[in-house]
């Protein structure tokens, strides 16, 4: 392959998943109906709100998504863009709002499944970094912050790579100009840390995290400030905004107790297929589990 064909294929692989998709292609990502909820995998690439600039959003498929109810869907919860995996709707108005405040008293379980660039030392811990804007001029971006708002994530490793050249092969995580990551002390981090790419030495670790706090960004400033960025974090991490991977952060597992008398729903999203090569490399089988694909009204 040439550096010219290398860097187109790269090039694609961030810019793929922004594409629209059919109708008929998000009805096939519904994990799970019910009559009061939705829970379906959303593609990485897919803002959950349509931006002052347009492009494809998931608002475009709400009224494929009524399943011939009078109004559509609405998010329960947010996911960012280049995230993909579990995500919740409410079907009408009263359950929208019981399912607000299922999330609002955190009675929702939520995993997810990353790869990060190193990793940590132990096999779990938790991370308690307060969080605050970056900037109040930039959007969403967020840094460790003493004065900013409690967030906690719950940590688990599930697998490690073992380092080896292969791994520069990759498509790059990191490279060109990097963006500012920042330490837990909330200061930016002049080098930040090396990340899978950059050399022979590159190892990753495939982390289950459980965000107890649900602040914007959370798992990707806390990952970036503990000195393991999540693959492929164009913005915390310092890859590359157009020429690196798609971002390696999967919405894996939702448990939802959205009725008193039945069990809580529990809902598992299959790896997509941007993260399967890197878990791969970290030990996971390709086993995807039970996943619960129920459609009952």
């Amino acid at each position: 392959m040439t550096p010219k064909e290398s860097a187109h294929t790269r090039f694609a692989s961030k810019t793929h998943a922004s594409r629209g998709i059919s109708p008929d292609e998000m009805l096939a990502r519904v994990l799970h109906r019910d009559g009061l909820m939705l829970i379906i995998d959303k593609p990485p690439g897919l803002s959950v709100h349509r931006g002052p600039k347009g492009g494809p959003s998931l608002e475009d498929y709400f009224d494929a998504l009524r399943y011939g109810l009078p109004r559509p869907p609405a998010l329960a919860h947010r996911l960012d863009k280049d995230t993909s995996g579990c995500l919740v709707l409410g079907r009408h108005r009263k359950a929208l709002a019981h399912l607000g405040l299922l999330f609002k008293h955190r009675k929702v379980g939520k995993t997810y499944w990353a790869v990060v660039a190193g990793g940590p030392e132990g096999d779990e811990g938790t991370i308690d970094i307060p969080l605050g804007r970056l900037d109040d001029k930039i959007g969403w971006w967020m840094k460790p912050d003493p004065k900013g708002l409690p967030s906690v994530t719950k940590w688990k490793v599930m697998g490690r790579s073992s380092p080896s050249p292969y791994l520069s092969s990759l498509s790059p995580v990191d490279g060109g100009e990097r963006s500012p990551t920042h330490g837990a002390s909330g200061s930016p981090h002049p080098n930040p840390p090396p990340q899978a790419g950059e050399g022979a030495q590159a190892p990753l670790t495939w982390l289950a995290l459980e965000p107890i706090t649900g602040r914007t960004h959370q798992l990707r400033v806390h990952c970036a400030a503990m000195g393991w960025p999540i693959v492929g974090d164009d913005i915390y991490g310092g890859a590359p905004r157009f020429s690196g991977p798609v971002l390696h952060l999967h919405a894996r597992e939702v448990v939802v107790p959205i009725s008193k008398n039945r069990p809580p729903i529990r809902v598992v999203a299959p790896v997509p297929a941007h993260m399967r090569e890197r878990l791969a490399l970290c030990g996971w089988n390709g086993d995807e589990g039970e996943l619960q694909m129920a459609r009952s009204e």
